[in-house]
């Protein structure tokens, strides 16, 4: 597993059948100081992060354990959205949840 940031979205318009119905992002990776690498990979998202948050990715066989990936060709997912992290002891991230706007 490995942590990143959703950055793109993959569009596919011909792929196989049992394809269909699962976006694809472009995900790059975090290091566990919350800095930027320059490896990327695209990944199914079951979860429906938006650009910009940071994701859980799950590869290999992993990314095949779950309802909507079983029997897929799914090499990784995003399975989950990151809220905060922490590496020895000091947080490394928590993410910014905007203050909802008076009505």
């Amino acid at each position: 597993m490995f942590i990143g940031e959703v950055v793109g979205t993959v569009v596919a318009s011909q792929k196989t059948d049992n394809m269909n119905g699962l976006p694809l992002r472009i995900i790059r990776r975090l290091t566990p100081e919350a800095e930027l690498t320059e490896t990327y990979a695209v990944a199914v998202d079951v979860v429906g992060a938006s650009h910009g948050e940071y994701v859980l990715i799950a590869t290999g066989s992993s990314a095949r354990q779950t309802q909507q990936t079983d029997t897929r060709p799914v090499d990784a997912i995003i399975m989950a959205i990151v809220d905060t992290w922490q590496v020895d002891g000091q947080v490394r991230y928590t993410k910014q949840i905007p203050l909802e706007t008076p009505i």
